[in-house]
């Protein structure tokens, strides 16, 4: 006669049972995290919110950059028309109030003394002027 430990009739085979106490502990703490965040993600305060128009494309206003053009010898000229330092500093009042404010453009002549370059960045920075920007010429092309 031979023992068997198992009840009658059951075979040797393991039952296959999924352990839920792991998982029944997950989800109890995410329960206890979800109770304390949701309340501080709504919003005291209520606003009304604008609807956008996705078929409205908003719209830009494109405003030429004024070019300023510096001779060797300290003469300007703001868009092509000869200015004296005077009519160049109200001028660049002006231009500092319009909205959106217009690039400033510098072409100075290479023979320029960089100090006459500098004061007028530093008059038309001191005005307000905020896009500044220097032209020059490309890189001469060598023989072939």
């Amino acid at each position: 006669m031979s023992m068997s430990l198992g009840g009658g009739g059951e075979s040797d085979i393991p039952k296959a049972e999924i352990n839920v106490t792991p998982l029944a502990d997950v989800m109890l703490v995410l329960l206890i995290i979800f109770m304390i965040t949701a309340p501080l993600m709504s919003h005291k305060i209520k606003v009304e919110l604008p609807r956008a128009d996705p078929k409205t494309k908003p719209t830009t206003i494109e405003v030429p950059p004024i070019d300023l053009a510096v001779q060797a010898d300290g003469s300007l000229y703001w868009n092509d028309v000869q200015y004296t330092e005077a009519e160049f500093n109200a001028q660049v009042h002006v231009a500092a109030t319009q909205v959106p404010q217009p690039a400033l453009n510098i072409r100075a002549d290479q023979q320029t003394p960089w100090r006459v370059v500098k004061k007028l960045m530093q008059e038309a920075k001191d005005a307000g002027m905020v896009h500044m920007g220097f032209i020059t010429a490309g890189k001469a092309k060598q023989g072939g």
